[in-house]
């Protein structure tokens, strides 16, 4: 569920006309809303009432500083992946004890910096970087609180670029080495075994790879207690998909994910953590763009809009699917027509959807895609030097822009000539 619905005709992110923000800010913009960025949040924390757990939002997803804060607000930890996005967290006034460190390539300077700042813990992945942590937090004379990323060797039938869990991903330490590897950590100066992490992937859409992963976690558990560590908490990261087509089977619910995790660890006494962030923000923001021109071809016709690749580029990364709707709701058996949409930058994978079914469309109508406030913003670029795109939040009947468009001026001011030039 979300909360952009037709009122009287028009698209509305909550109690606001999209045609008012379009107005406004120009297009093409994102928006997201603050009701369902709620509501998501709050599935998950309902999901795991009556085990000790955080749910910590995968900032990779969505690093604004809005929907960062509205979540931590909620009570939401964040997972980190690298030293900005930490200093994003903070900036927003999330707790160092609320935060997790994880990522494959972390620097000892991203280190340095987040032990200094405070962490609930680092999610290590290798024993080249647990050696650079030990290093680190020696120098510094403080104890860094450590899982370790175990590859449980699980296929999460989810795309190749997307998947973390087999054995041949670069993610995290081979589950037949666990034991060996936990035994070096414990005798490193500068770090407290905390627990162990694994993720298997983004964008699952059934149960059965979680429930394969988090037995084999229970499994290890046993293990290295056995062997004298202390296993306090678990970090079963994120993943959980989206019904990016609405005509299509929805992904198993929050709830069930919740139900499943009780199943799998409920008996192990320990702290739960999961990092969700499709799930929380996928759903919660469109990318509103503008039609520029119907262009008839030889065989197909166009429809090209003011939004490209550089704005979102899901589609031509991954071949992601985005449902596609008319800001103004098209009258009842309105006839259809079939169109290509593409963006105006150079490449020909500027292309957001082939032979989409859709309503008529004309040059200056607005148009919404769906499913956009996961992975959207955050991989934007300036490509063609085409300006980073607004985001908007909405609450109830108030709006505002929570991420400028630049001028071409601060764009091209960034850049430095050299006097010798």
């Amino acid at each position: 569920m979300d909360h952009f619905l037709y009122k009287d005709g028009a698209l509305h992110a909550e109690d606001v006309s999209l045609a008012q923000i379009a107005a406004q800010v120009g297009t093409p913009f994102y928006v997201y809303s603050s009701a369902t960025l709620t509501r998501h949040f709050k599935l998950f924390n309902e999901a795991l009432e009556g085990l000790p757990h955080l749910v910590c939002f995968a900032m990779k997803s969505n690093s604004n500083q809005a929907v960062i804060k509205l979540l931590g607000d909620l009570g939401a930890g964040m997972d980190v992946v690298s030293g900005g996005e930490y200093a994003r967290a903070k900036a927003a006034g999330i707790p160092g004890e609320r935060i997790v460190f994880s990522g494959v390539g972390k620097t000892r300077a991203e280190m340095r910096m987040v032990l200094e700042g405070g962490v609930r813990q680092f999610n290590v992945e290798s024993e080249p970087e647990m050696e650079a942590l030990s290093a680190v937090a020696s120098e510094l004379g403080v104890e860094a609180p450590i899982t370790i990323r175990i590859n449980p060797d699980v296929d999460a039938k989810t795309h190749e670029k997307i998947s973390t869990g087999k054995y041949d991903d670069k993610f995290g330490i081979p589950i037949s080495r666990a034991r060996e590897v936990y035994a070096m950590a414990a005798k490193l100066p500068g770090l407290k075994v905390i627990g162990i992490d694994v993720h298997i992937g983004s964008q699952l859409t059934e149960l059965a790879p979680f429930e394969l992963a988090y037995n084999k976690v229970v499994e290890l558990t046993h293990q290295l207690r056995a062997d004298g560590h202390t296993i306090e908490r678990l970090d079963l990261g994120g993943g959980l998909g989206i019904p990016y087509e609405r005509s299509n089977t929805a992904p198993p619910l929050p709830m069930e994910y919740g139900a499943l995790i009780k199943k799998c660890v409920g008996d192990l006494d320990v702290e739960v953590e999961i990092e969700p962030g499709r799930l929380i923000s996928g759903n919660a923001g469109l990318l509103v763009t503008e039609v520029i021109y119907l262009k008839n071809g030889e065989n197909r016709d166009f429809l090209i809009v003011d939004a490209a690749m550089n704005d979102l580029i899901r589609p031509a990364m991954y071949g992601a699917h985005h449902d596609i709707v008319p800001v103004v709701e098209p009258a009842p058996g309105v006839e259809t027509s079939t169109y290509d949409i593409v963006g105006p930058v150079c490449e020909s994978g500027d292309t957001f959807a082939k032979q989409r079914t859709l309503p008529p469309f004309k040059s200056g109508d607005l148009m919404a895609f769906r499913s956009a406030g996961a992975y959207g913003a955050v991989m934007s670029s300036e490509y063609n030097s085409r300006p980073l795109i607004p985001e908007v939040l909405v609450q109830g009947d108030q709006y505002a822009v929570i991420r400028a468009r630049p001028t071409f001026d601060e764009m091209i001011n960034r850049d430095t000539i050299p006097e010798w030039l």
